[in-house]
């Protein structure tokens, strides 16, 4: 698999230093004055500074929940995502829709979290019940 790079705003570097180099345990990459980069599970993701911040978007209904429409996150194992979901609650994130299993018995079933950064960025781990899955209709 190719890794992928998304760029997004934060308002603040180093509280994104904190949260996804300590919290989410990103490795740090390059970085400078106005951004840093992050390894998300082998994924080049960038914190770039922008003072205002990330915009609030709508949110759709997906499952009964209002899931953010800007989003981005990582599809990782269930022993991994449960892991993170247990590391995220001991840590105190406010959850914007809470870990749970979604789509239960469909082809599509998955387990999943959405919570913020402290910029406001929506962040969506997954973990599909039969990996092989994750495209199926």
């Amino acid at each position: 698999m190719h890794p992928f790079h998304l760029a997004f705003p934060v308002d603040d570097l180093h509280k994104a230093r904190a949260f996804y180099g300590g919290l989410l345990g990103c490795p740090e990459g390059r970085s400078s004055d106005e951004w840093i980069d992050f390894n998300l599970y082998g994924h080049q993701i960038v914190a770039h500074l922008a003072k205002d911040g990330p915009a609030h978007e709508p949110k759709n209904e997906v499952d009964g929940k209002q899931v953010p429409v800007r989003h981005f996150g990582i599809v990782l194992s269930m022993p991994e995502w449960q892991a993170m979901a247990d590391k995220l609650t001991a840590a105190g994130v406010e959850f914007v829709i809470a870990p749970y299993i979604r789509f239960k018995g469909e082809v599509g079933e998955q387990a999943t979290m959405f919570f913020l950064d402290p910029s406001g960025n929506a962040i969506e781990f997954k973990a599909m019940a039969h990996p092989d899955r994750l495209f199926a209709k």
